[in-house]
């Protein structure tokens, strides 16, 4: 195993990176990187959202950009500037999940910066258990 396969992705560009790989799924990179980021301290979240990803497909690219989008608004960070470029929207709705039956809840349930990208996700899509240790106590 290589040292990076070893660690968790600590930014977006290493998501995008990583999920090029063969042996590497684009949900399973993200949901590592989220491990990691929930945990990180304010000046590594931004920095791990800061520098544009890599393309890596249509719905990728939307995908990661909704992520820091959502993420610099869940953690009070500023959104990245690349995160509005036009190569980071769909042009065509695309629903997770891929069943007729689903598609009412998830357009209803889609987090904002899903939604204006024309993803169409559930309201926990970023949801991880180490969410709760960064959770502020109010």
């Amino acid at each position: 195993m290589t040292e990076a396969a070893g660690k968790r992705p600590r930014s977006l560009q290493e998501v995008a990176q990583r999920s090029r790989g063969i042996s590497a799924s684009f949900d399973h990179v993200l949901r590592e990187f989220l491990d990691s980021f929930y945990l990180m301290e304010t000046e590594e979240r931004v920095i791990a959202i800061k520098n544009e990803p890599d393309p890596v497909g249509a719905i990728h690219d939307a995908y990661l950009a909704a992520v820091a989008e959502h993420l610099a608004w869940r953690f009070d960070l500023s959104s990245p500037e690349w995160t509005e470029k036009p190569s980071r929207f769909l042009h065509k709705p695309f629903f997770a999940g891929g069943l007729e039956s689903l598609k009412a809840t998830l357009l209803v349930e889609s987090p904002v910066a899903f939604r204006r990208r024309m993803l169409f996700v559930s309201e926990n899509v970023l949801s991880r258990p180490r969410e709760i240790a960064a959770r502020p106590i109010v």
